[in-house]
């Protein structure tokens, strides 16, 4: 069984050392849902929102997201990302699916970056539509896909 790397062996936290580690090329996906009804989805799709356009407002939310990652999350390591894509768009008529890829030569991933991301633009498209629909829901948010590092290579299936 894995151990939890962030404790030490009284059980304090700590801050995981990624000193030794070898630098690698990481990257992370992850993905968010939000759901909402589909008279709110019209407005966003016509840019009818007094707010402007809340998928633009939601992907810059969430790029500027992952670069705060280690404000919000303790013991989270801070890196210079190289490279922050969200691609945020209806899947039907009242689901919108929001995906983040987030890449770094580092010694450590880029997961809790892109799970920030999706989540950051998901809050922020909540948001933005609240005045309208107070029923959003928000979920789930999932690592779709990491690489890099000494744990290899993950793709969720489906």
């Amino acid at each position: 069984m894995a151990e939890l790397t962030h404790f030490d062996a009284s059980g304090a936290s700590r801050m995981v050392d990624v000193s030794t580690k070898p630098v690698t090329w990481r990257l992370a996906r992850a993905e968010a849902l939000v759901v909402m009804r589909p008279e709110t989805l019209t407005l966003i799709r016509d840019r009818q929102l007094a707010k402007g356009d809340v998928f633009e407002v939601a992907r810059l939310a969430g790029i500027m997201a992952t670069k705060r990652t280690p404000e919000l999350i303790p013991l989270c390591h801070s890196l210079g990302l190289e490279s922050v894509e969200l691609q945020i768009g209806p899947v039907d008529s009242q689901t919108v699916r929001i995906e983040a890829a987030v890449s770094v030569h580092g010694r450590t991933g880029v997961e809790m970056e892109a799970m920030t991301a999706v989540s950051v633009a998901a809050l922020t498209i909540y948001d933005m539509c609240k005045s309208v629909d107070r029923e959003i829901s928000i979920g789930p948010i999932r690592l779709l896909e990491k690489s890099g590092g000494k744990s290899g290579h993950f793709q969720r299936e489906g």
